[in-house]
């Protein structure tokens, strides 16, 4: 597999606080890899330093041989990233089919769209039963589904998820963590994934990067990590 994104020795601040200090990941094409560790450990700070949302104090990130440090936002989703942000943000007063359809902002063919709007109809078929709610009307799982769908309809190379479970009740963390993985496997879309629900997001991974104050402390394959004792220490209270 060929390497997607690359981030390299990467400084971030908000103001004179560190948030990334020296940090370096990676991801291939194909691959889902997980970002875990408490709050405040620098997970979502690397998704906004992708996103153009933060600027780097130094370091670099390239994405498909791209530099990406620099770009605005709008041309970094232009490039094939897509974002599913912490806490939904949803349009709540727009129906769900008009907020999946906001989604592909940047895309122009119609019949296109109506295929990519159709597929994601068929991996979650609550959102097609609620097709014509507002989304405001939605509970948090079905919410978490829509704006998972939202992301796809721009047809990213990269998808960023941002703690996608928080929140959710547990039968739909099932739900969605299932269909991360057939999203993956599927629309051959690579899966960058930050989550505070460590057993899931080890569980659904093929490699994880574990976080601790802005610094990775533990990098490896997933199945590896959820046998290792500082993770299960760390972050899956014990023994599994």
């Amino acid at each position: 597999m060929s390497t997607m994104l690359n981030f390299e020795n990467v400084e971030l601040y908000y103001d004179h606080v560190y948030a990334l200090k020296g940090v370096s990941i990676s991801l291939a094409q194909g691959e889902t890899v997980a970002l875990i560790g408490a709050n405040g450990a620098g997970k979502s700070s690397i998704l906004r330093a992708i996103t153009g949302l933060a600027p780097l104090r130094s370091g670099q990130i390239h994405f498909m041989g791209e530099r990406l440090d620099g770009k605005p936002a709008d041309a970094i989703v232009k490039l094939g990233i897509a974002m599913v942000p912490e806490g939904r943000r949803v349009f709540p007063f727009m129906s769900v089919k008009d907020n999946l359809l906001m989604g592909a902002f940047t895309r122009t063919d119609k019949a296109d769209i109506a295929r990519t709007l159709e597929s994601i109809l068929q991996r979650f078929p609550r959102l097609r039963e609620r097709y014509s709610q507002q989304a405001g009307t939605l509970s948090g799982g079905e919410q978490q589904m829509m704006v998972i769908g939202r992301a796809l309809m721009a047809k990213p190379r990269l998808l960023l998820l941002d703690e996608p479970s928080l929140g959710i009740a547990p039968k739909l963390v099932q739900d969605i963590a299932r269909a991360i993985v057939a999203i993956s496997r599927d629309e051959q879309v690579s899966v960058l994934l930050v989550e505070q629900n460590s057993r899931m997001a080890l569980s659904i991974s093929n490699r994880t990067y574990a976080l601790a104050t802005g610094k990775v402390v533990l990098s490896g394959n997933s199945k590896d990590l959820m046998g290792d004792d500082r993770i299960k220490a760390a972050y899956l209270g014990g023994d599994l």
